[in-house]
């Protein structure tokens, strides 16, 4: 049975032809809401979490070249990059020499193929928002689907509920925004329910390599591969060391009543604890959301559980249109997919280097991606040029969204390769050819103003 605010949203989903197992895992986080659960992790629960790094590991070639047979690769595609003035796929967004997310991705996975002789399969976890701009955009790549597995899979949606008394959030003017995805914790959910995990299994892949669509660094590599494959571990996902841009986003920790690793979010975090969240000498590792699971494995629990991994519950709270701050309080119940590594036992992480983690959520990331910094080479594998990455931070009044930003750098991005830092308050226009070294910073002018090309920006230029 249930509450009616309950029934009411199962109805709604039943209606929209959502997957009775999604339904299911939405049930199951409805009542934890209902019971006032808000999957808060406060810093007396956990301790810091270290770990091994993949430096220090040994992988033969052999083992290497095995696992990457053994592996399917799924890209998270289900933003439309809103935060960035965007309306289609994120990852259709131009990004080096005229290519977009999608394409250096494709063609990541072809060289790969080639390279161990390997399958490698290719799948796009899209949403109903992305799939049709996605699935043409790759139609271009005849030799990308691999026989037996489907290029996509579409992720579940879930109603939108009100905070004053959980019921389904209604919106004549535009129902679509009556709904929400589960957040990516779904994809465990959305592999069991489409009948995919037994596929893949049914194939003869053992392994599933998982990461964002927005990150180019998420490679699926086989020396990571073969360590995960080497572990035995049913779970593990690549860290990376927090620099002073992480202080906001998640963490790894040890949960002291089990001593399982857990992946603390920053909406699991209490205020009180926000100075903790961001000490990044005490909580050295953020994910990379570039996570390794064993299929058989998953499935066998996802089975016992009848559907319902166990992720910790995260209570997003948000305006029913995010744009309009008048539009009423909804929640949306969601869940991340690297916290599924508390569920398994024996579960593992190593640190990796930066260049595994290059995501694009901001402007300020895309013009860092799109400058000098990075070559993209004949493996359309991104390599950093030097060791460190320039901070970078635009006035958002002026370069948020992707249109503005674009208008803003006509002739391209600056060069970056020899700056640390780069600030621009006001309405700045970059001609061809200017480059940033050291420190800098722009302030806002009275008026609109052009740097001209060729200018070098630096304290000693």
């Amino acid at each position: 049975m249930g509450s009616d605010a309950l029934n009411r949203a199962r109805d709604k989903m039943v209606q929209a032809g959502v997957d009775p197992v999604a339904i299911d895992v939405f049930a199951h986080y409805f009542r934890l809401l209902e019971h006032g659960e808000t999957g808060m992790i406060p810093e007396s629960a956990i301790d810091p979490h270290d770990m091994e790094s993949l430096d220090d590991v040994e992988v033969s070639d052999d083992v290497a070249a095995d696992a990457i047979a053994s592996t399917v690769v799924i890209k998270l595609n289900g933003g439309l990059g809103t935060s960035m003035g965007m309306d289609r796929a994120k990852s259709l967004l131009c990004v080096r020499r005229g290519l977009s997310f999608l394409d250096i991705i494709a063609r990541q996975v072809l060289f790969l193929r080639e390279k161990y002789d390997v399958r490698l399969p290719l799948l796009f976890m899209n949403s109903f928002r992305t799939s049709a701009d996605t699935m043409a955009a790759l139609a271009r790549y005849d030799q990308l689907p691999v026989d037996g597995l489907p290029l996509e899979f579409l992720q579940n949606k879930e109603p939108k509920l009100l905070a004053k008394d959980l019921s389904p959030a209604t919106w004549s003017r535009n129902p679509d925004l009556e709904w929400c995805p589960p957040g990516h914790g779904d994809i465990y959910t959305a592999l069991l329910g489409t009948g995919l995990l037994d596929q893949m299994i049914a194939a003869g892949y053992r392994y599933a390599f998982v990461s964002n669509s927005d990150n180019l660094g998420a490679v699926p590599d086989a020396r990571v591969a073969g360590w995960f494959a080497s572990t035995g571990a049913p779970f593990a996902i690549e860290a990376t060391r927090r620099t002073p841009s992480d202080k906001k986003g998640g963490h790894f920790a040890r949960r002291k009543s089990d001593g399982r690793i857990i992946l603390r979010e920053t909406a699991q975090t209490p205020e009180s604890d926000r100075k903790a969240l961001a000490d990044v000498d005490r909580h050295r590792y953020t994910s990379t959301n570039n996570l390794w699971f064993d299929l058989a494995t998953m499935r066998e629990t996802l089975r016992a559980r009848q559907g319902v991994l166990g992720l910790p519950l995260i209570r997003n709270t948000k305006h029913l249109d995010p744009s309009d701050p008048t539009t009423p309080e909804v929640i949306q119940i969601e869940t991340a997919m690297g916290a599924a590594i508390e569920v398994f036992e024996d579960a593992r992480t190593i640190a990796v280097g930066r260049d595994r983690f290059v995501p694009v959520k901001t402007t300020d990331d895309l013009l860092v991606l799109r400058s000098d910094i990075y070559d993209l080479g004949a493996d359309f594998v991104l390599d950093m040029d030097g060791g460190t990455l320039p901070y970078v931070a635009l006035d958002p009044e002026f370069y948020k969204f992707v249109d503005d930003f674009d208008k803003r750098f006509p002739e391209g991005a600056p060069s970056l390769r020899h700056a640390t830092r780069f600030t621009v308050t006001g309405d700045w226009t970059f001609g061809r050819g200017v480059s940033v070294e050291g420190d800098v910073e722009l302030d806002r002018p009275r008026s609109a103003q052009r740097v001209a090309a060729g200018t070098v920006l630096g304290a000693d230029a």
